[in-house]
């Protein structure tokens, strides 16, 4: 793991109507790592990574990206810059096949006509979605919105991927091929990875270290080993459920 920041948030906080959803969160992550980010619902993650990716600005704090502040920048600039985000809710363009809603994600790397397909193509061929490449987007089932979802963002070539529940409504079966590819991107592209996750299973498959929010602030942070050993993220998070395997 390279030891230069490539991500760094110090001090943000954000309130909405006067309840905090985020409170001095702080931490730094290394190019080339892959941060898996959990907590209980309502503790701030989705938040936290809409300030990142620029979605929204925070009441407090800086967001810097290679190092350079962002904080406040839009999430069109965040995004050429190299920062990319996923969401939960997969709304790709419906009337468009899957290698045309891909090839839109990357236009603005200003490639030719010719070279954005072939782009846009070995995407998704990348992701497993060959046999669908000109199939629209809305015959695709859950899995395959979500390898689409993951498509559009790495059609952008990012240096930095915030990943938000990826793997949610996904079997294991499913789950396994994303993961593969995520390892493969790090490994050989030094692709950063934060990834906001409730299958703990795959966070100690895939995570390097794991940041727990509760309640707007970090509540640990550390490998997932000590994160998953730790008798506060037990209590608030864990509970009894066991670590290392699917629910």
């Amino acid at each position: 793991m390279a030891s230069m920041s490539i991500v760094k948030v110090a001090g943000v906080g954000k309130s909405f109507r006067g309840l905090h959803a985020l409170s001095d969160v702080e931490f730094e992550v290394a190019e080339g790592e892959i941060l898996g980010i959990i907590g209980p619902n309502g503790a701030g993650k989705t938040t936290l990574f809409n300030i990142v990716a620029g979605a929204l600005k925070p009441d407090a704090g800086q967001v810097a990206f290679a190092g350079r502040d962002v904080t406040g920048h839009t999430p069109d600039r965040i995004a050429r810059a190299g920062m990319v985000r996923t969401f939960q809710l997969m709304r790709p363009f419906a009337s468009m096949s899957v290698l045309d809603n891909v090839g839109l994600a990357a236009q603005h790397r200003r490639f030719s006509r010719r070279k954005l397909r072939e782009h846009a193509l070995d995407v998704v061929e990348r992701v497993g979605l060959g046999p669908w490449a000109h199939r629209v987007s809305t015959e695709l089932p859950t899995a395959g919105l979500k390898r689409l979802e993951l498509a559009r963002a790495l059609a952008m070539r990012p240096k930095v991927l915030l990943l938000d529940e990826v793997l949610a409504g996904l079997v294991p079966a499913e789950r396994e091929p994303v993961l593969d590819l995520l390892a493969l991107l790090r490994e050989q592209e030094g692709v950063t990875v934060l990834f906001i996750e409730h299958i703990m299973a795959a966070v100690m498959r895939l995570a390097d270290r794991v940041l727990v929010l509760d309640q707007g602030r970090v509540l640990a942070l550390g490998s997932p080993e000590e994160v998953t050993s730790d008798a506060r993220v037990i209590d608030a998070y864990l509970g009894e459920e066991p670590t290392h395997a699917d629910a």
